[in-house]
């Protein structure tokens, strides 16, 4: 699809996306004694060595930058998940319900900040990559029932990149077809000159000459 490359065509940016994304739990093994860390978002801890604690994605990169903890990979993204979603992606016409809203997102985060915790990276980093071709492909095959009657779209199980991308170009796409099914709401020229009110000249009149 055009629009995986082109930001001009999405709401957000791919960053922006991904500090959306950073709210979301993941689990961490902290290496170091800590008391409860307090937010505005939640509290969380108390972190103890070897001991998983569940933190927000945000914090627990925080922590993995200055070496106080490991990142464990979500459940979703081990070789053999990634795999069946694969298969029943390419399997089905329906797209896959297995996978979270910010998969994408996490994902990248995770390749960028916690490379050496992730088992597998690379047949993960592929799998995630054919995941998201295949869905894509989804995409554009419904993308290309639109007609003049289209009022709405649904497609289930769209991620969040997935929204960012082909909502403006729905919206777009409605647009056009019901400006162009609706020729009455084009201004016709000459019709428009027809409705404009002619002004009444109430100067007198001059006398002709003879």
């Amino acid at each position: 699809m055009a629009g995986q490359s082109n930001h001009e065509l999405s709401l957000f940016s791919a960053e922006e996306l991904e500090f959306i994304a950073e709210d979301e739990i993941v689990d961490i093994v902290p290496n170091l004694k800590m008391g409860p860390l307090n937010f505005i978002c939640g509290d969380f801890g108390p972190f103890t060595p070897q001991i998983v604690t569940q933190v927000p994605l945000w914090l627990a990169i925080a922590l993995k930058k200055r070496g106080k903890c490991s990142i464990r990979p979500p459940q979703w993204m081990s070789v053999e998940k990634l795999s069946k979603v694969l298969e029943e992606e390419r399997d089905s016409q329906e797209m896959s319900d297995q996978l979270p809203f910010h998969y994408v997102e996490i994902s990248r985060l995770l390749f960028d900040h916690a490379r050496d915790n992730i088992p597998d990276l690379y047949m993960v980093r592929s799998l995630i990559e054919d995941i998201r071709n295949v869905r894509f492909h989804k995409v554009e095959t419904n993308l290309e029932e639109f007609n003049g009657r289209t009022i709405a779209v649904k497609i289930k199980n769209l991620s969040a990149m997935e929204v960012n991308i082909v909502r403006p170009f729905i919206g777009r796409a409605l647009q056009a077809f019901y400006t162009h099914d609706s020729p009455e709401l084009i201004p016709d020229p000459e019709r428009v000159s027809d409705r404009r009110p002619q002004v009444v000249n109430n100067a007198p009149r001059r006398p002709l000459r003879r």
